[in-house]
């Protein structure tokens, strides 16, 4: 039996976040988290999403090793949109061994059902706002900026545990020599029609950036409502997660779709800064990681279509086909050589049928599991 404790200071709180960076010291394919970043997502008062919900973090010790950590995670916004009594545990690493594993997992399950869940959920880090899932397929290459990583394993230590697939999200490639420029020709018919019934396209303002992300917020809050286990992000939490993108953010990848004025739609791709930071070692920026990072990102040859979304009312009319085009011909002009768009849910036959047009291939899968308790 292992000893589980519970994080309750700054020095505990650092071990958390770094264990990965052991667990994983001798796989190249491992990208660490920035420190500080997930310092601030973890702590009360740094991140919005502590004003609404809250999370207990725990460490799996073998005598003094570090040999696992979990997040229990009690989303009040989600169970009150969803009218569900759903607990989360995120930020699960493990050394291969069931009987951590169970600990950990048993441990997360009894802090959310003294909450009132009636089932746990995971991995989510947060909510599906956040990063999410299992990586179940596609361990060949490193994860891109803000999605997750884990060792195989992994999948057997959750299944053995009792866990069953709750849904599946899907990431694709696109290696841009292989484009295929005749069906990148009839979108633009497509995006000639849209614009003979009113509706255009635009990169973001960025000398109003404030007025875009409210209105992008509202078309987000609107766009993803329907999809499986969404929760709208509170202003706050949109804010902050608008500071730190517009830090790399590249008008020409985030492009908004509007008609008669109000905006429908926006589609947003961020450059692959993974590849950075997978150099920064455990994801400190002093004394020299700031400077891999500022001076690398020109190096950047990926990027990730990390969000697109179009209200309803103007789904099914090609707008989604629009944007993923018109990403993959910036690529093209800038000299990015591949792009992934992820993640998709494997039942939204729409956005996945909008990727497939223009020769997206799936290539990454990853699962969200559920199970009573």
């Amino acid at each position: 039996m292992k000893k589980i404790e519970s994080v309750g200071s700054a020095k505990a709180l650092a071990a958390f976040i770094d264990y990965p960076h052991d667990l994983y010291k001798n796989d190249r394919n491992y990208v660490p988290e920035l420190f500080i970043a997930q310092r601030d997502l973890l702590t009360p008062g740094k991140h919005p999403f502590h004003e609404h919900s809250s999370i207990q973090c725990f460490l799996a010790y073998d005598g003094t090793t570090i040999v696992g950590r979990i997040a229990a995670i009690w989303n009040t916004n989600h169970n009150e949109f969803n009218n569900t009594k759903d607990g989360f545990f995120g930020f699960f690493d493990c050394i291969n061994n069931q009987e951590t594993a169970n600990q950990l997992l048993d441990t997360a399950a009894r802090w959310v059902k003294e909450k009132g869940a009636e089932r746990i959920i995971g991995p989510v880090n947060f909510s599906t706002n956040e990063t999410c899932g299992l990586l179940i397929e596609g361990f060949d290459s490193p994860p891109v900026a803000m999605m997750t990583y884990n060792a195989p394993y992994y999948r057997d230590l959750l299944e053995k545990y009792g866990f069953g697939k709750k849904t599946d999200l899907i990431a694709y490639h696109f290696n841009v020599s292989e484009r295929d420029e005749s069906r990148l020709g009839k979108v633009d018919l497509i995006k000639q029609r849209l614009e003979n019934r009113g509706i255009q396209f635009r990169p973001i303002n960025l000398k109003k950036f404030k007025e875009e992300v409210d209105q992008i917020r509202t078309v987000y809050n609107s766009a993803w409502d329907k999809n499986l286990g969404f929760v709208p992000m509170t202003e706050n939490e949109f804010k902050y997660l608008a500071k730190d993108l517009k830090l790399i953010l590249d008008k020409d990848f985030c492009v908004v779709a509007e008609h008669n004025g109000r905006m429908v739609g926006f589609s947003l791709a961020i450059p692959d800064v993974n590849q950075i930071q997978i150099k920064i070692k455990k994801g400190r920026l002093l004394p020299t990681g700031i400077f891999k990072l500022l001076f690398g990102k020109g190096s950047i040859k990926k990027i990730r279509i990390i969000t697109l979304g179009v209200i309803e009312g103007y789904r099914k009319m090609g707008i989604e086909t629009v944007f993923y085009a018109d990403i993959i011909k910036q690529v093209v002009r800038k000299g990015i050589s591949t792009a992934e768009a992820s993640w998709v849910l494997e039942e939204n036959y729409l956005m996945n049928k909008a990727i497939q047009d223009i020769n997206g291939q799936p290539y990454k899968k990853y699962r969200i599991f559920e199970k009573p308790i």
